[in-house]
């Protein structure tokens, strides 16, 4: 009987353990002020450059072994990718205003996250396509967000496709996974996907580069 004793401790305190009150969440504000500090402080770009260097050396390399019959291609999100909402974002306290979004898109004055423009233009100076796939929405973003790209010495793709301007019931992950498919089918060969959210990576490319972002997530 002695023998049962620790096994039946050790499930009763699992048992107590599930029905246990969770501990508190992190306090917003104290939360808020990390992500000032992380950003403020150096480590945002020194991440976010760090993965971009990873992408380009990739990027580069691939292209210099590519076959002659290869389409190579990169796909890249927008936001907190190539191009920084910060701006907006602190304006806000990091909420999320649809109005305020929208008419900052209009503005097209958001700042490139100049690491990865530098991907951005070693592919494109290896002769390899970029293809921008982002959720802002289409129509209401895409004259914005080309400015925007233009503006910041980024007007030169192949694709730009944004979301649709619905509400449909699809994922991040999915609309890109199946938009990836497609570019695939149309004989693009995605050597890589570079993005700041996990939803951004994933099927059909060759590589996947997850960038920095404290800010928000996207499923």
């Amino acid at each position: 009987m002695k023998a049962r004793f620790p096994f039946v401790f050790l499930l009763a305190a699992a048992v107590s353990g599930a029905f246990a009150e969770p501990a508190e969440p992190v306090n917003l504000s104290d939360a808020k002020a990390a992500v000032v500090a992380y950003v403020e402080d150096g480590r945002y770009q020194r991440d976010l450059a760090a993965v971009a260097a990873e992408a380009k050396a990739w990027i580069e390399a691939r292209a210099g072994a590519r076959r002659a019959d290869e389409r190579l291609a990169v796909v890249f999100d927008v936001d907190e990718t190539v191009l920084s909402n910060l701006p907006v974002m602190r304006d806000e306290d990091f909420g999320y205003n649809t109005r305020e979004w929208t008419a900052w898109i209009k503005k097209a004055q958001a700042p490139a996250l100049a690491p990865v423009r530098e991907v951005y233009l070693a592919a494109r100076a290896a002769d390899v396509a970029v293809l921008f796939l982002t959720g802002r929405k289409d129509p209401r973003d895409r004259a914005g967000t080309v400015e925007n790209l233009r503006r910041e010495g980024m007007g030169d793709y192949a694709a730009l496709q944004l979301a649709p301007n619905d509400r449909q019931k699809i994922t991040s992950r999915e609309r890109k996974t199946a938009a990836r498919a497609a570019w695939v089918a149309e004989g693009w060969t995605i050597i890589a996907t570079v993005g700041d959210q996990e939803s951004d990576l994933g099927e059909h490319a060759e590589r996947g580069f997850k960038l920095p972002n404290p800010f928000y997530r996207i499923p």
